[in-house]
């Protein structure tokens, strides 16, 4: 297999560079866009030169503002040239004049749209709480997280000539194919963008996936708006266009995940168990509401999570603001409902003075965890996925030490002292997304053993080189073929939905092992080449149908689980949390690879720690302040803690997904831990240092009044 180019290394020849010419302001009415003459072989495009649609595939979002403005940076043209230093000096020049209105940045804002709502009303639970002696309250805000990109988002476009044969007369025509190479996980959704926003002809697009690297699933839907950019400037001068954006521009502009404000309310019996809750959601979506139904029904799911609510109700708002649009990442928000959901947890159970862990034993909801596989005869249970997490990590020594110690203490530090803690979480993931993008469309994988007994799968998909070593093993187990002789094509290749949620080592890899059964049926008694292709259809939406029936993730295709352990210690002159340990119990079903699942979690386990604590990006007045951009760091790679995976001895039939599954868990661990260790409950990641200083300074204040 040959592997993608960076898109850094594509420089077609005679090619014009791009430059995006933004909206100054958060929301109003775009009247001009001032640009002095422009030299020769320089061009001004704007949205009046759109021969299609101005709009993505499946979103209301314009490829350039035409007359709303709904964000500080969104494209309003482009300015394309030969010569890059030159175009940026043009582009500097360039004033654009809008009639502003009064913008929303906070979800919480009283004027914020709500884009989408939704409504669970199980039982009476107002009832129980004004009855209730015990009730337990908690505000839980997750904030915004940058992707990791190996390079900036862009695109590069060119139109190529092709030779075509039109049999009916056995002539020869030269036919012209616009070829648009981007770093995206969703190369149809490209190419359905581009068609659209050019008016042409499918046949006579081609989209060349370049190496997407890491990209924590930004890459997703944005690379379509910049693909569309650089198409349009191809069409329109029919010359070859690089569009990348500078690394400042990515950081500002491009999608983020998603800020979440949820309010937990529970009411606790005389047994110690929640018999009623009440969950507020407000999610805030950016501007224009991209995949906002996605968002919002995952949020929900992952607030639900593992235990069963006999008394709820539940009301979740996507608002829609003047932020830059924020789009999916790892999760697609299931990862701030679960953290809600497990701080609550852990909460009541410092309230009630039990261990957090025993109390999840005793009260997770194993029907829900169970997976609803025909094939499967044993499910892991929420109390086994618990117990394998607390063996691995000694979790209840050293919970019972750290209570003695932070009891002793009563609030107090001691100077030259590291408070420690320790934390435990459980999550989940599901595969694929909840809301189809067309109920009626099928994904499909296509592969054909040739004359030459290759095997030649054609896919869309674009996540990494380890699915080609994958694969290979299934083609060795199934038919017999050696694994050099295994090719994965991109070009021409059936619609595989998105490489995002698991699916590609779920439903994709299942659709390849299917093909190769097909063939090794017809292999003998057929002439070669032999081609075959099997498709799924998308999953039924999962919380919508209207009323909320299946509220539970036994509704998911074959969903990950895990649990999760953190150690930490906190440095009072730094005021910094070190992580000591992460212990990750994994139930992913059948393991393909095993040192690929084990290196993508233990990746993930890092960028979730980041999310908790060290990577900050918060917008002002609807822009990301250019201090953050150059002080910002994320948490290191290669730090000195150890990590350790395991993987749980359950049912190993089918594959299920695991590499979101950290963040689902590992952040409401870490919090915990830092929560017992500073005997104070903190609820909002990422943590900053500037909240363990304060908590510090209060402690200390107050044992200075009592000594006076």
């Amino acid at each position: 297999m040959t592997f993608p180019p960076f898109m850094e290394d594509i420089y077609p020849k005679n090619l014009l560079y791009a430059v995006t010419i933004r909206s100054p302001a958060a929301k109003g009415k775009l009247r001009s866009i001032y640009v002095s003459p422009l030299p020769d072989d320089y061009l001004l495009i704007t949205a009046k030169d759109i021969p299609g649609e101005n709009r993505l595939e499946n979103t209301r979002m314009p490829i350039l503002a035409d007359n709303v403005i709904s964000y500080i940076g969104e494209p309003v043209a482009i300015i394309l040239g030969p010569d890059k230093t030159r175009l940026e000096e043009l582009a500097a020049k360039c004033k654009v004049i809008a009639d502003e209105e009064e913008p929303v940045f906070n979800c919480t804002d009283k004027n914020a749209a709500a884009e989408i709502t939704r409504e669970i009303i199980i039982g009476n639970t107002k009832e129980i709480f004004e009855s209730s002696g015990k009730i337990t309250t908690g505000s839980y805000t997750t904030g915004i997280q940058d992707h990791w990109y190996a390079e900036p988002a862009g695109a590069v476009t060119w139109w190529a000539k092709q030779k075509t044969t039109d049999k009916s007369v056995n002539n020869k025509k030269t036919s012209s194919t616009l070829v648009v190479r981007t770093a995206t996980q969703w190369p149809h959704h490209v190419k359905r963008s581009v068609v659209r926003a050019l008016k042409i002809d499918p046949g006579a697009v081609s989209v060349e996936p370049t190496a997407l690297g890491l990209h924590m699933d930004g890459k997703l839907w944005y690379p379509s708006l910049l693909a569309c950019h650089a198409a349009l400037g191809t069409y329109i001068t029919k010359k070859p266009v690089r569009f990348i954006l500078t690394s400042e521009e990515d950081f500002l502009y491009t999608t983020k995940r998603c800020q979440t404000n949820i309010d937990i309310t529970c009411s606790i019996d005389e047994n110690d168990n929640i018999n009623a809750a009440s969950i507020e959601i407000a999610v805030n979506l950016g501007a224009y509401g991209v995949y906002g139904e996605e968002i919002l029904e995952q949020v929900c799911l992952g607030c639900l999570g593992f235990y069963d609510f006999k008394n709820l109700i539940l009301t979740a708002k996507a608002m829609v603001t003047n932020l830059p649009p924020q789009g999916a990442f790892c999760g697609f928000g299931m990862t701030q409902g679960l953290y809600a959901a497990e701080r609550c947890i852990s909460q009541i159970a410092d309230m009630l003075g039990h261990d957090p862990a025993l109390w999840r034993m005793n009260r997770v909801n194993t029907s829900l965890i169970s997976p609803v596989l025909p094939a499967v005869k044993k499910n892991t249970s929420g109390e086994e996925l618990i117990k394998y997490a607390v063996k691995i990590s000694d979790y209840h020594r050293k919970w019972a030490s750290n209570e003695l110690l932070r009891q002793s203490r009563m609030g107090k530090t001691i100077e030259g002292e590291k408070p420690r803690g320790i934390g435990i979480a459980v999550g989940y993931q599901s595969n694929g997304l909840l809301c189809p993008e067309d109920e009626n469309s099928s994904y499909s994988v296509e592969v054909t053993l040739t004359k030459d007994s290759c095997l030649e799968i054609k896919s869309s998909i674009t996540s990494s080189e380890d699915y080609q070593k994958i694969w290979e093993k299934i083609a060795m187990e199934t038919m017999s073929i050696e694994a050099g002789m295994v090719r994965i094509v991109s070009a021409d290749s059936p619609d595989c939905g998105p490489s995002c949620s698991s699916r590609n080592i779920t439903l994709i890899t299942k659709l390849v092992e299917k093909c190769c059964l097909a063939i090794r049926k017809q292999r003998f008694r057929d002439p070669l080449p032999i081609t075959v292709r099997r498709s799924a259809k998308p999953a039924e939406g999962t919380l919508r149908n209207g009323s909320w029936k299946v509220k539970d993730i036994t509704s998911l295709a074959r969903p990950g689980l895990a649990a999760a352990v953190v150690e930490v210690s906190i440095d009072l002159v730094e005021c910094l949390p070190v992580i000591r340990g992460v212990w990750l119990a994994v139930d992913c079903g059948k393991i393909i690879s095993a040192n690929r699942a084990k290196r993508n979690l233990t990746r993930s386990i890092t960028q979730a720690l980041g999310w908790a604590f060290t990577e900050n990006i918060e917008y002002k007045d609807g822009v990301i302040p250019k201090i953050q951009y150059d002080n910002f760091s994320i948490y290191p790679q290669h730090e000195s803690h150890p990590i350790h995976v395991e993987f749980f001895p359950g049912d190993k039939s089918e594959p299920k997904g695991a590499g979101e599954l950290p963040f689902t868990c590992i952040p409401a661990a870490f919090m915990q831990a830092v929560s017992q260790a500073m005997d104070h409950d903190f609820n909002s990641i990422p943590l900053k240092k500037k909240d363990i200083w304060e908590m510090i300074s209060r402690t200390n204040l107050k044992i200075e009044q009592e000594q006076k």
